[in-house]
């Protein structure tokens, strides 16, 4: 049976799907709605309508491929709703059931980090580690754990949500720290100073903005970094001492086998050549190793792991 992987974004939606092999049998990419709950159903249920027709015409029966969808944010256990979603418009709904009675089959939902961290784990930038931590750094920040090949939700679905814990050891206004980092920028969770307002893309480019006056996104602050610019270069380095700080939490508390990093900041090469230093020089044990790595299927890593929530068994 085909598999059929959801990643829906808070700007683009992906669709995949996997033949029984693995083997990719068709793919598409579609503009997110924003702000319009109904509107992003359609758009999901269209998108799938649109894989099972297409990998009809490769043999597979239409609409008998599994679905599942990776989401920016998790289903309560309690409520059955989408909760802690920087979609907002998803909050508070019955997204995997609304889903299914649009399609006619059942459909699983996970947090998009935890599907990263699946594809990784499988054969990807994990593959062959037993535990996989995975951190998305995008519009946000997301993080998921695979253990022995299997994701770990926790209690309350909230295992991993490393981005809204606080900015580890915060510090004061410097040289290398233009602004204090207590109490931080304020949050859309309601906090301030979470470590998504800093680690993020968009936490990037609002430092760098706090700092210059100048509005940038991340990827133009980066490629003035790489230009020489100092500004730029400048809020690389803080962003990439934060990041190191975050990371040094995550092998305090899990000591995982390999750190995969996804989202479009990581496709910046500075990272790889900073954070393994920085990093240990945040953690308690003297002797880290942890090595961190860019995820092997870049941004479509998120969409196959939510084609494997379903076993090939099914």
């Amino acid at each position: 049976m085909a598999r059929i992987g959801i990643d829906l974004g808070g700007t683009k939606i992906e669709g995949l799907a996997l033949g029984a092999d693995g083997t990719e049998l068709a793919r598409r990419r579609i503009p997110a709605p924003r702000d319009d709950y109904r509107a992003t159903l359609a758009a999901v249920a269209g998108l799938v309508d649109w894989l099972d027709q297409t990998i009809g015409t490769a043999g597979e029966p239409p609409g008998t491929a599994s679905v599942g969808v990776g989401i920016p944010g998790v289903v309560s256990p309690a409520t059955g709703l989408v909760k802690n979603a920087n979609s907002t418009w998803l909050i508070g709904h019955p997204l995997d059931r609304d889903l299914a009675a649009a399609l006619g089959r059942p459909v699983r939902l996970e947090n998009d980090a935890n599907c990263l961290a699946l594809s990784e784990a499988a054969d990807g930038a994990g593959a062959n580690c037993r535990t996989v931590f995975a951190a998305i750094l995008g519009t946000g920040c997301g993080g998921g754990l695979v253990i022995d090949g299997r994701i770990v939700t926790g209690r309350h679905a909230s295992a991993g949500e490393w981005g809204h814990g606080p900015l580890p050891w915060p510090q004061p206004a410097g040289p290398r720290t233009p602004e204090d980092e207590r109490p931080g920028p304020a949050c859309y969770c309601g906090r301030q100073g979470c470590l998504e307002t800093w680690i993020s893309g968009t936490g990037l480019a609002d430092d760098h903005a706090r700092i210059t006056g100048r509005r940038l996104t991340a990827v133009e602050v980066a490629t003035l970094a790489a230009a020489g610019d100092e500004p730029a270069r400048a809020a690389l380095d803080r962003h990439a001492d934060r990041l190191a700080r975050g990371l040094a939490g995550v092998v305090n508390l899990l000591d995982p086998d390999v750190i995969v990093l996804g989202g479009g900041l990581s496709n910046m090469p500075n990272l790889y050549e900073e954070l393994p230093a920085r990093l240990a020089a945040w953690c308690f044990s003297p002797d880290v190793t942890t090595p961190i790595r860019p995820a092997r299927h870049g941004d479509s890593s998120g969409v196959r792991g939510a084609a494997w929530l379903w076993p090939l068994e099914t």
